[in-house]
């Protein structure tokens, strides 16, 4: 049985149809994604949000010039320790984030719509090592791709992007996903790398009016709106309740975001797969050839 607001995956888009589909996707399943979504990644994200209050606070009082340091040594431990932590729950966080929002994706393409949340939850932790494997070794190669120069990085970012939907939906090794990226990008890399530019600028946009809170909140406890401006304040604002609560919210925010990117690139990955294998168009043709034989 397939749902009526079924959008389907396995088929050409170009630009205008990936982010429209994209966000109507989003629309369609808003409920039951996000009920997916938080009962599967929610307790990596509120860890992954205490480690960020956290690493502000610690930030906040080394940047605070009031407060008199009585052991350096001390503080530089713990923005180091309050820096890992961050590191490690923001890696697991966001690799959690893309891979529910891919098993979903997954489960849904396979049922029609219909969502099963046990096989999407056992797919997940099933895979979380691969993932997490798969996003070190992704990270690298791009770290050291913009390290030697900004185009190799460039170059490296858009088919690596997609090594995460060919380790689920094609079922494939961790090296596999991660060679075949280069494989499926073949011959479509600018038209691909033009997708994510406008996907990452209209997310990037959406994620910068979320931080104008948190900024005019340190501007204004900094003085700069009535002209008596304390540099020395500026750890103030990450110190008080309000600007911890404020930037909380502000990474909340834009954690929730980065699952517009995750989604869209899904469709590009259907997208090539369809003009490289044509496996929707094949699909079509043998399910009509079963209906006709009925």
């Amino acid at each position: 049985m397939q749902n009526n607001n079924y959008v389907e995956f396995k088929k050409k888009r170009d630009l205008g149809e990936i982010l429209g589909d994209t966000f109507a996707f989003l629309r369609t399943q808003l409920k039951p994604f996000f009920n997916t979504f938080f009962k599967i990644a929610g307790p990596y994200l509120v860890i992954f949000l205490i480690c960020n209050a956290f690493y502000a606070y610690t930030v906040g009082g080394l940047m605070n010039f009031n407060i008199e340091s009585s052991n350096e040594v001390t503080n530089v431990l713990m923005i180091f320790v309050a820096a890992l932590v961050f590191i490690l729950s923001m890696g697991a966080a966001y690799a959690m984030a893309q891979s529910v929002t891919l098993h979903y994706i997954k489960n849904y393409v396979e049922n029609n719509g219909v969502i099963n949340f046990d096989k999407i939850k056992s797919e997940v932790y099933s895979t979380f090592w691969k993932f997490i494997g798969l996003a070190f070794l992704v990270g690298i190669c791009i770290i050291i791709g913009f390290m030697l120069c900004l185009i190799p990085g460039i170059y490296l970012y858009v088919p690596l992007t997609l090594s995460f939907s060919i380790l689920i939906f094609n079922k494939k090794p961790v090296g596999d996903a991660f060679s075949y990226s280069f494989t499926l990008i073949k011959d479509y890399w600018w038209i691909t790398f033009a997708t994510m530019l406008v996907v990452g600028i209209v997310v990037a946009v959406a994620g910068y009016a979320f931080s104008v809170p948190s900024a005019i909140y340190m501007y204004a406890k900094m003085g700069v709106f009535s002209a008596e401006i304390d540099p020395s304040n500026m750890g103030g604002t990450l110190l008080d309740p309000i600007g911890i609560a404020i930037n909380t919210i502000t990474a909340l925010f834009q954690y929730l975001l980065s699952i517009i990117t995750v989604v869209a690139g899904a469709f590009i990955y259907f997208d090539l797969n369809e003009r490289k294998n044509l496996t929707g168009t094949m699909e079509r043709i043998q399910n009509l050839g079963n209906s006709t034989n009925l």
